[in-house]
């Protein structure tokens, strides 16, 4: 496994996703901590948003961007819709699918159209460069899903996790 996919999946920089997620309940999951912009789900749902973009840009598919930052986050229809369950499986099944595009180093020099929001124009970038965005766009909010963690009381998972 190259870098580039552990910063994916695996431990590279941080605590790996699935030990990041691993534990949580749904209650948890929903779980409103005082001064935090975000519950632990509605971090995931946005990391999986962004992360199905990157996906459809790798394969050519030019998705938009939300008008505004909020159209990446789920509201009250898009929360009612999916379970904590099924949302984690819908992250990690994309997560493999961006771990497969990070292993295909016959396309990871290739350029792909990311469109922007509106008005600026379309950026052209290799498909190592969106999936390194990617990562680091993951590895961001996983911090974020941390920290609540650490708020909430239930940090680390059971099977570890950086603590130091």
């Amino acid at each position: 496994m190259d870098e580039l996919e552990r910063a994916l999946v695996a431990d590279s920089a941080a605590a790996s996703p699935s030990h990041i997620l691993e534990g949580l309940s749904q209650d948890l999951a929903d779980r409103v901590v005082p001064g935090a912009t975000h519950t632990i789900y509605a971090e995931v749902w946005h990391v999986t948003f962004w992360q199905q973009i990157t996906l459809d840009w790798v394969h050519a598919k030019e998705t938009p961007v939300p008008e505004h930052a909020a159209g990446g986050f789920p509201g009250e229809k898009e929360r009612a819709a999916e379970s904590w369950h099924e949302l984690c499986g819908r992250f990690f099944a994309g997560l493999e699918e961006a771990a497969a595009a990070a292993r295909d180093t016959c396309r990871l020099d290739e350029s792909i159209r990311c469109p922007s929001p509106a008005g600026k124009p379309v950026r052209v970038m290799s498909v190592r460069d969106q999936v390194i965005s990617l990562a680091a766009h993951n590895a961001y909010h996983f911090g974020r899903v941390v920290l609540l963690r650490q708020m909430l009381g239930v940090w680390p998972p059971a099977s570890g996790g950086y603590t130091w």
